[in-house]
């Protein structure tokens, strides 16, 4: 290893993620309260995050896309699900394989701390996240283990949700190197994580090695069948609105995750279940309103689209770094919900119904 390479991936560089059940930010919370600007979007974010923990019918789903869980973040959504806090997951194939799975193997996110030519990272086979690091060696692993799991797993088709807990389970059958991960906590709670483009990620390249390997053995193989994803996730959208029951949506970015649980309100139109919007929604974004894409597409016009209740949601035009920590924190600190909101095991849903094909 060159020494520049032993440099930026020595143990003092290492990312280490902000644990919110370790401080609590009340006075700073109350303080943006009286503030403009960003401070009270916050604020306000992290109000309407507690009317959904306290509102014992609602069902949440988390929506995480971009990297701020290798930034700094990837135990938030844990303690989340740990503490009760979330229902669903929907997430970037990055978020899930890429970050959480690969830690979970015993690989590290390192902070890039010197200006450094990224023809050299390539050189030193180092991939570059903004200002983190992770050594492409490592992700080649994460590849392989996708390919293992895969290749152990009864040939058809399966939705991503399904695959992802195949993942917690061989994390939890002592190939954990760390311990705690999101995947893996979520297969213990019976929490599930959906990815609509779970194939952009290092699972994509597993389970194309999969499949290469398979066909040219002439075996069937495993495959991923995101129209199933779409149609249970909407399933437990409908299930979450039943005897006068609610959702939800906490949305870290923006991307597929966002608009894949959006839609499941106009899906479950289509399939004989007119349920209404969803009723609350946080978003917190840079994204820019200005160029008509989605993800920057605001709330108010998911309203338009018979998404989301207008008058319960708030935009945060911030980087999720510095508020996703705020919020989350102030939220478990107000523990007086704790004892009201019952578990959802909706896992345990899912192997209720009919098996894909």
């Amino acid at each position: 290893m060159s020494a520049l390479k032993k440099r930026l991936t020595n143990k003092n560089n290492l990312v280490e993620h902000i644990d919110i059940t370790q401080f609590n930010p009340q006075k700073v919370m109350d303080g943006f309260g009286h503030m403009s600007f960003t401070a009270r979007e916050t604020y306000l974010a992290a109000e309407l995050y507690l009317k959904m923990l306290r509102h014992k019918k609602c069902k949440i789903f988390l929506a995480i896309a971009g990297s701020a869980t290798a930034g700094g973040c990837m135990d938030i959504p844990v303690k989340l699900v740990e503490n009760n806090m979330v229902d669903a997951i929907i997430a970037t194939g990055a978020t899930v394989v890429d970050m959480d799975f690969f830690e979970a193997l015993g690989f590290r996110h390192y902070q890039l701390k010197e200006a450094v030519d990224d023809e050299k990272l390539r050189r030193l086979g180092l991939d570059r996240i903004y200002d983190t690091l992770i050594q492409e060696a490592d992700l080649q692993v994460c590849d392989q283990r996708i390919k293992k799991i895969a290749d152990k797993m009864t040939p058809g088709s399966y939705a991503s949700c399904e695959f992802i807990a195949a993942m917690g389970a061989h994390l939890h059958r002592g190939n954990a190197q760390k311990r705690h991960s999101l995947v893996e906590t979520c297969y213990l709670k019976g929490v599930p994580i959906f990815s609509p483009a779970f194939s952009d990620s290092s699972a994509g390249f597993g389970l194309t090695a999969h499949q290469e390997g398979r066909e040219k053995e002439g075996r069937p193989y495993t495959t991923i069948d995101s129209v199933r994803d779409f149609r249970l996730l909407t399933k437990l959208v409908i299930k979450a609105h039943e005897n006068g029951g609610s959702t939800g949506l906490f949305m870290i970015g923006g991307g597929s995750p966002k608009n894949f649980i959006q839609d499941t309100v106009v899906c479950a139109d289509i399939m004989g279940h007119p349920i209404g919007m969803h009723e609350y929604a946080v978003q917190i974004t840079v994204a820019d309103v200005r160029d008509g894409a989605c993800s920057s597409s605001t709330l108010k016009e998911a309203n338009s689209w018979g998404k989301v209740k207008q008058h319960q949601s708030q935009m945060v035009y911030d980087e999720a770094t510095k508020s996703w920590p705020l919020i989350a924190s102030y939220a478990y600190h107000q523990r007086e919900w704790s004892k009201e909101r019952p578990e959802t095991n909706f896992n345990a849903y899912l192997k209720t119904l009919p098996k894909g094909r």
